[in-house]
């Protein structure tokens, strides 16, 4: 962030230095010190300050300048910084004038010199001015910018991308932001090419590609080596404790991840129960920590890419990216977790990323603030969301089939949301319809036994149960009935599987049918929805590619 500056204007080089010496010395820790020597070089100055969007705190000026006098200096300050402060330097037989500038040019304060002591007749002046307008400035954002429309299903998952990788970034509505316009427009592009992402050096991207904005933000998006030890697939808990233990034991090691780093984990606003977090963490900082830490170990990370297939090949596993690409690997690690399933009521998918989401999609929580909302689904995911809700939101109502949330959520969850007064749970009652022209505007929701009834709701966030993201593997590796990935004991105690594994050792306990490709975290058959289970288990998975390996 930019030091705000202090400008000092005075035709004498004597006085000039003195003025900078002792503005340098009390003021150099937060302000940044200029000083020029003439008046028409104070008026230039003021235009390049304004053109570059430098932060202007204090002007302090001459009065009996040649050509150009300090009066008409701070005047042209006025009208390029109406809130910077300025003072007036002038001597004794000049005070009549000053104070009549006061008047016509609005000064803020003129001082006398000589201001010896300074300690008593300087410093204590502009500190009282620079406090003043400190509580007024606003520091301009010095980082990515993104300009959307509030209710843009794709401003709202650019909004989700950067969120999920804690990039700070600052929103800007089209419609509502006086410097969304001219942003746009300064950049030579215009209202049909929303959103638009302005980025830190200044290159601005319209409606960019996830792959474009990732290397905008530093992320991988080309392996780095031919053959990989492991490469792990999917970066929630389970794939980034893989990724870390297979770094920090040596193995070359490249983690690809096609959307956010967490999974449906990175979206929680709160997990208080995870251990060694006594005041709990939101998924996002745990996924961001654990991204760090593996990387550190010298893990890559790609990202934002999928993989949309995976063969063998004399023994070794070939993965094909979504731009055709091949990435070959020893052994492979599963970790693809599983996916929101969608509510099918009129409505839900036209209207979804404008007022409909699925997951907790905290990066609209602000959107929300003094309106109601409805969360749908009675498990963890949908109770943290509530709480974190609740303080922007003027209610938030969780729909529930059941009777009560004891079946599905923990008991620290359920006492919190009874102690929140402006949450309330409506039993056996389901969405039958979204409503809004452009966005979200209301539901119609039916409780058993009543009539369908109309409610206004800013926003609807559906949390109804998961399904495994295995579709795109399973014509390779075995999954039960529902789609998820069957490994170990389970291959070989079911009759149905057992010619499936080829080899003579039984399958290690996190390998599937193929020999070296293993599956942790939610995706696996078996697997218990906690995130300290999916940690535990992507640990796990690399002593078996060890073992593997070794082979």
């Amino acid at each position: 962030m930019k030091k705000p500056i202090i400008l000092c204007v005075d035709d004498d080089a004597q006085v000039l230095a003195a003025i900078t010496r002792d503005l340098r010395q009390e003021f150099r820790k937060d302000y940044r010190i200029l000083s020029v020597g003439s008046g028409p070089e104070a008026l230039t100055t003021l235009d390049e300050l304004q053109a570059r969007t430098e932060p202007l705190a204090l002007v302090l000026a001459d009065q009996r300048m040649p050509d150009v006098e300090g009066v008409e200096v701070l005047t042209h300050a006025r009208a390029l910084f109406p809130q910077a402060k300025r003072v007036l330097l002038t001597a004794y037989a000049d005070t009549s004038a000053a104070i009549r500038a006061i008047n016509s040019a609005q000064l803020d304060y003129y001082l006398l010199k000589p201001w010896d002591p300074p300690e008593q007749l300087l410093y204590p002046t502009l500190h009282d001015l620079l406090d003043r307008w400190q509580e007024v400035y606003r520091p301009q954002f010095d980082g990515i910018r993104l300009v959307g429309f509030q209710w843009s299903p794709l401003s709202h998952e650019l909004k989700d991308f950067l969120s999920g990788y804690m990039v700070g970034y600052q929103w800007l509505d089209f419609e509502k932001d006086a410097d969304a316009a001219p942003l746009v427009a300064a950049n030579g592009f215009t209202a049909a090419d929303l959103p638009v992402v302005v980025c830190a050096d200044g290159q601005a991207l319209a409606k960019p590609d996830k792959q474009v904005l990732g290397r905008h933000l530093g992320l991988l998006v080309e392996a780095k080596q031919e053959l990989y030890d492991v490469v792990v697939i999917g970066a929630g808990p389970a794939g980034l404790a893989a990724a870390v233990y297979g770094a920090s034991e040596g193995l070359k090691t490249l983690i690809i991840e096609k959307q956010t780093p967490g999974g449906q984990a990175g979206s929680s606003s709160r997990i208080e129960n995870y251990l060694g977090f006594p005041t709990g963490l939101s998924g996002a900082e745990l996924a961001h920590r654990a991204w760090s830490q593996a990387t550190r170990l010298g893990a890559e990370f790609m990202a934002p890419e999928e993989v949309i297939d995976l063969c063998v090949q004399d023994g070794y596993k070939v993965l094909t990216l979504s731009d055709k690409s091949e990435i070959r690997a020893r052994a492979v690690v599963l970790t693809t977790g599983v996916s929101y399933r969608t509510l099918d009521a009129p409505g839900l998918d036209r209207l979804s990323g404008a007022g409909v989401y699925y997951g907790a999609a905290r990066t609209e929580a602000r959107s929300c603030s003094n309106q109601p909302v409805y969360i749908v689904g009675g498990g963890n995911s949908a109770g943290q969301a509530a709480m974190y809700l609740s303080t922007y939101a003027s209610q938030v109502f969780i729909i529930i089939r059941g009777d009560n949330l004891a079946a599905s959520m923990s008991a620290y969850l359920i006492e919190q949301i009874s102690q929140t007064p402006n949450i309330q749970i409506l039993p056996r009652t389901q969405v039958r319809e979204a409503c809004g022209k452009h966005s979200l505007e209301a539901v119609v929701i039916q409780q058993e036994g009543r009539a369908p009834e109309k409610q206004p709701a800013r926003a609807l966030f559906i949390f109804i149960g998961a399904k495994p993201s295995t579709e795109w593997i399973c014509n390779l590796a075995i999954c039960d009935p529902k789609g998820y990935l069957l490994t170990g004991r389970d291959l070989v105690a079911d009759p149905r599987y057992k010619e499936s594994w080829k080899k003579e050792r039984e399958p290690y306990l996190l390998e599937t049918c193929v020999p070296g490709l293993f599956a942790a975290g939610d995706g696996r058959a078996g697997a218990m929805a906690r995130v300290a289970s999916a940690v535990g288990e992507g640990s796990m998975a690399i002593k078996f590619v060890h073992q593997y390996l070794d082979e």
